[in-house]
């Protein structure tokens, strides 16, 4: 049976319409409404604060010991890429950790939700853990 190309074209169009309105980011696929709290990066305990929450698909957002955030956030899962980090600039007494907490998470390149854990990592072997909020 042969098929026009129109009918054909038509055909693919929808089906690429439709998955362009699907979230395929890490929000989709366990980690939406649940702020997620740092606990390591790099297999050290992260003594002060920061989160991590998906408000909406393509946007991530958080509080680091200081400061709030926000990143566009739309690769699909399982790769992570916070994009266009817009922090404001509080003083802060910690601003070490939180320096280290930011430019971690923009070193992430895939994530991995597990329950109530969220897993951000690289290839060149850096990890950051975060723990659902109770």
């Amino acid at each position: 049976m042969h098929m026009p190309h129109a009918l054909i074209f038509a055909g693919l169009t929808f089906l690429g319409l439709n998955a362009c309105q699907g979230d395929e980011t890490v929000t989709a696929y366990g980690a939406a409404d649940i702020t997620w709290e740092l606990s390591e990066i790099d297999g050290q305990h992260y003594s002060s604060q920061a989160t991590l929450v998906f408000p909406e698909p393509g946007r991530i957002a958080g509080h680091s010991q200081c400061n709030s955030y926000t990143a566009v956030m739309d690769a699909p899962y399982p790769w992570f890429e916070a994009q266009h980090l817009s922090v404001t600039e509080m003083a802060c007494a910690d601003h070490i950790a939180e320096s280290l907490f930011l430019q971690a998470l923009q070193s992430m390149t895939l994530s991995e939700v597990a329950g109530d854990v969220l897993l951000l990592s690289n290839v060149q072997g850096r990890e950051m853990i975060f723990i659902a909020a109770e």
